[in-house]
């Protein structure tokens, strides 16, 4: 697991604890088995970026205190400067780096979002809300359900992220997109 997998995961029992919470009752807000979350909380399992969203709303916190550990901190506008969004590395060669972090009670997850072509392809996902990606640089593979859309720098997609999903770098280098998820 990565240093910061693991820090996460920490944060997340930490704080359920605190909160005097069960697991149990985490797993059911979830919607997976409580020896999964278990594996999540202790850093067996790495936790999806939907998952860790789910479980930041059962704890009655910001996602932001759960990847980083600190709480947002302005309320009419936050500005993210070049290159200082917070990243998060979740999958060797899949990065996110959150752009609003400091934005109190946002309704939108905006992020960039990086894929190494070298990485196998991720296993869909799905979550709560819409979700829209903007390739900014390469070509990106987007699996909904079954079926596969390439998205070529410039292009987008705006989707129903209850749909199986998920993304994948098409060719020899990286592809860089921006991606807006409300859940």
């Amino acid at each position: 697991m990565l240093p910061q997998v693991e820090q996460i995961a920490a944060r997340v029992m930490e704080l359920r604890k605190i909160l005097d919470i069960e697991a149990e009752q985490i797993a059911v807000d979830i919607s997976v088995p409580v020896e999964l979350y278990l594996e999540y909380e202790n850093g067996v399992t790495d936790i999806p970026i939907g998952k860790l969203y789910l479980i930041a709303n059962s704890l009655g916190v910001d996602p932001t205190v759960l990847l980083v550990g600190d709480s947002p901190r302005m309320v009419d506008y936050t500005i993210v400067r070049q290159h200082n969004g917070i990243n998060v590395e979740r999958f060797k060669g899949y990065k996110f780096t959150s752009l609003a972090y400091n934005y109190i009670g946002r309704d939108m997850e905006p992020m960039i979002v990086t894929l190494d072509p070298s990485d196998k392809t991720p296993a869909l996902v799905a979550h709560k809300g819409q979700e829209f990606n903007y390739v900014l640089d390469g070509t990106i593979a987007v699996k909904i359900r079954d079926k596969e859309h390439i998205l070529e720098k410039d292009d987008s997609i705006y989707f129903n992220p209850a749909l199986p999903h998920g993304q994948r770098a098409v060719g020899d280098k990286p592809a860089t997109f921006l991606t807006v998820i409300n859940e």
